[in-house]
């Protein structure tokens, strides 16, 4: 199999987590990266073991080596990364959350579908195969009928710019809070009838701290938590009839144990070795570019635009608006 070339825009603290994981991938080349000037993208490129090194993300997209390029720019900036990208033919990994909004992730789904190039969201717990564990043992019945969920993922990182600013598209809840809505999906499903929310706000009209409520058509609830201020326990819990499930770290799968009705433990499952996690959207990226899809099966377009409505709906509801943000919404 022939080794594919990655390359990365954005020079952050998640670009380096990626380098980091694609040195040890097989058939993956840590080939380049792109910064906004050159000498940062350099300093990263020598940390990192990068072959090229580029001062604008331009010269990266027109490096005809470039087999897959993964965006980690903040939020705001997604949506034009990602439409540069597409513009030059080259299949996309685009950091979560995808955009801004649901009408920018219409625009680039339907660019990159008239371009016949792979677009997907890094949205990793989405493709981890610990996943496949989880709902396995939902299914086999062994809590009884799932009715309740909750899931609690906090940070302490108001400090962080992208966090604070309205024009990077700050707040918890595309940066935290999205978590918790994949979350809720993959163990429930998509059929939500309302969705309930309130926050409270930065200094700058930012929602800092999010509760959202899920109720599905079936009526199964889910309750959600995010925040920026504080540290948390990162648990799912889901509750059954005859027991209930408790998932340690929504954001990277570690551990799934079993409780009964009497709650005693009587089921644990841990998530297989992994590098970092990321490995597992890099691998699906390739496979699909390998098959010449436009999207990969375990997270479809349609999935992530689902999710994108969501986090406007909750957006409105709180009165959190971007000032990039026209009526159209891109």
């Amino acid at each position: 199999m022939r080794r594919m070339n990655v390359g990365i825009i954005g020079a952050g603290n998640i670009a380096g987590v990626m380098a980091k994981t694609l040195k040890g991938m097989k058939h993956v080349n840590r080939y380049a990266v792109a910064a906004r000037d050159l000498e940062r993208a350099e300093v990263f490129a020598k940390e990192y073991g990068m072959k090229k090194a580029y001062g604008s993300y331009e010269e990266l997209v027109q490096d005809e080596k470039v087999d897959l390029v993964y965006i980690s720019t903040p939020h705001s900036h997604h949506f034009e990364h990602a439409m540069l990208c597409i513009d030059h033919g080259k299949p996309v990994l685009c950091e979560k959350a995808f955009c801004a909004n649901a009408a920018q992730a219409e625009e680039l789904f339907r660019y990159a579908r008239g371009k016949g190039v792979f677009i997907t969201e890094a949205i990793w717990t989405r493709y981890m195969p610990f996943l496949k564990t989880m709902r396995d043992v939902l299914e086999s019945g062994v809590i009884g009928e799932p009715k309740m969920l909750s899931a609690n993922l906090s940070y302490q990182i108001d400090h962080v710019e992208r966090m604070q600013e309205p024009a990077l598209a700050g707040g918890s809840l595309l940066d935290v809070g999205v978590y918790t809505l994949h979350f809720a999906a993959m163990m429930f499903g998509k059929d939500v009838k309302t969705i309930s929310s309130v926050c409270t706000y930065t200094e700058k009209g930012m929602d800092e701290q999010d509760s959202v409520t899920l109720i599905f058509e079936d009526g199964k609830m889910a309750v959600l938590n995010c925040s920026m201020l504080a540290i948390g326990d990162r648990k799912g819990m889901i509750h059954g009839t005859k027991g209930y499930a408790v998932i340690e770290n929504i954001n990277n799968f570690e551990s799934m144990t079993v409780f009964d009705s009497n709650h005693k433990k009587i089921a644990f499952y841990k998530r297989p070795k992994q590098i970092s996690g990321y490995e597992y959207e890099v691998e699906a990226s390739l496979e699909a570019v390998r098959k010449g899809w436009l999207e990969y099966p375990d997270i479809p377009h349609e999935e992530t635009l689902r999710i994108m409505r969501q986090m406007d709906e909750i957006r409105g509801q709180l009165g959190v608006r971007y000032p990039f943000e026209n009526s159209e919404g891109v």
